[in-house]
């Protein structure tokens, strides 16, 4: 069903500089030893750490700047959150594609590329504090950015680290790229904090943009992967077949959406300090369990570990939606991570099976648009909630949704018990 990387490897690329990759062959030919497949994992999904430790720095600092520094609303606070991911969700098809046909490691550059100049829109924004509109529009221009950004280094990284260890690793790169999204996050919040409370928005921005440049010219050095010949579906066929399987993905990120876009107002409504730890520790929980428990994917199937995973989100969110304690609410943020983990690996493998390798950038995208259109959706309706209910309802909100996945993936894994079945002798 999939090229091995030695047949992918003998494939051409385009003969414009500008347009493709080169090409290692030697190493791609020759089987890769268990370290040097976790150095290629690990190497690639340090692109991904960059980009988003880019987005994770503003997070925990831009619902606090647009309220109450500019003065809007908290409908507006969430929006300023989710331009970024819907962005991301209107590029994914393009990045997809992208990385299909003029290869991955293009995808990563541009969209790195992409984050260091939104840095610089974060940096202009935060020296028109005393003119709102300006500053908002700016720091707007920049999320778009942003997340056109984060869509070609998320597609790019992870179908190239796939080209280079092969498709039988898939789960752990996957798996890997969301250790490097979360640990990022769970990075970037405090440190974002911490820089805008001693210099200011501006220095936000400056930070952005240097990390950004840094890992644009390392990925450069990095070798690149053959662009794989052969048919590219259309993307509105692959997103068909990945769709059952990203509806569940959306329905779970909806957790992380109201989180990521609210768990500091949270906080300042009960008038608890230290908000940014609640999205650390959500960060290394996730890791954590990727860490220990991205195995079960292959050892027990993408389905079942999803509706546990959904589950014990679910359980979180609940714990938030009660919290009468930041204690209570760090453990809920706590479940809610460790749930979250292993989400998108364990539908995302069952997607990419789905297509041929020459559509793997395209399937990867098209699952991918899902996450983005739940963060990107969650932020104005959870501001709606918000206000008509308050800040709590939001997480039950979230929850009911986890639910909701848990009874869609179940569905989809009776599904696939006949035809499993029946593989079977006797």
């Amino acid at each position: 069903m999939h090229q091995s990387p030695s047949q992918s490897s003998t494939q051409s690329t385009k003969s414009s500089p500008a347009m493709s990759e080169e090409v290692s062959l030697d190493r791609a030919s020759q089987p890769l030893s268990g370290t040097a497949i976790t150095f290629h994992i690990v190497s690639t999904a340090f692109f991904t750490f960059i980009c988003y430790l880019a987005i994770g720095i503003p997070l925990a600092v831009l619902p606090g700047y647009v309220h109450t520094d500019l003065g809007y609303s908290s409908v507006l606070a969430g929006l300023a959150i989710s331009m970024q991911y819907l962005a991301t969700l209107l590029s994914r098809p393009f990045a997809g594609r992208m990385a299909d046909s003029v290869g991955p490691k293009t995808a990563v550059l541009r969209g790195l590329a992409g984050c260091s100049v939104s840095g610089v829109f974060l940096l202009a924004a935060g020296f028109f504090p005393h003119m709102p509109a300006l500053s908002l529009a700016i720091l707007l221009i920049g999320r778009l950015v942003l997340g056109c950004g984060e869509s070609m280094v998320g597609t790019g990284a992870i179908t190239w680290g796939i080209g280079r260890v092969g498709a039988q690793h898939t789960a752990r790169m996957i798996s890997w790229n969301g250790i490097a999204t979360y640990g990022a996050l769970a990075i970037g919040a405090p440190l974002g904090v911490v820089i805008h409370h001693a210099w200011g928005l501006a220095a936000v921005g400056a930070t952005v943009t240097v990390l950004s440049l840094g890992g644009f010219l390392l990925a450069r050095l990095k070798t690149a992967t053959a662009v794989v010949r052969g048919e590219h579906l259309p993307f509105q066929h692959v997103l068909r077949k990945v769709f059952p399987h990203g509806m569940g993905l959306a329905l779970g990120s909806i957790g992380f959406g109201s989180i990521a876009t609210f768990i500091t107002l949270f906080y300042a409504s009960h008038q608890w300090p230290n908000a940014a730890f609640c999205l650390t520790l959500f960060g290394t929980f996730f890791v954590g369990a990727r860490l220990l428990f991205a195995s079960t994917i292959l050892r027990f199937g993408g389905f079942r570990v999803a509706i546990v995973c959904f589950s014990v989100e679910a359980l979180g969110l609940l714990l938030l939606w009660q919290a009468s304690s930041p204690a209570l609410a760090l453990v809920g943020a706590s479940l809610t991570g460790f749930g979250f983990a292993l989400i998108f690996p364990a539908l995302g493998v069952e997607a990419v099976n789905l297509v041929p390798a020459t559509n793997r950038g395209s399937a990867l995208g098209a699952y991918s648009v899902f996450l983005d259109l739940a963060l990107g959706v969650t932020g104005p309706l959870a501001g709606l909630i918000v206000g008509q209910f308050g800040y709590p309802e939001v997480f039950l909100f979230a929850a009911v949704a986890s639910l909701a996945a848990v009874a869609l993936t179940v569905s989809m894994y009776r599904r696939t018990q006949p035809a499993s079945s029946a593989a079977v002798p006797g």
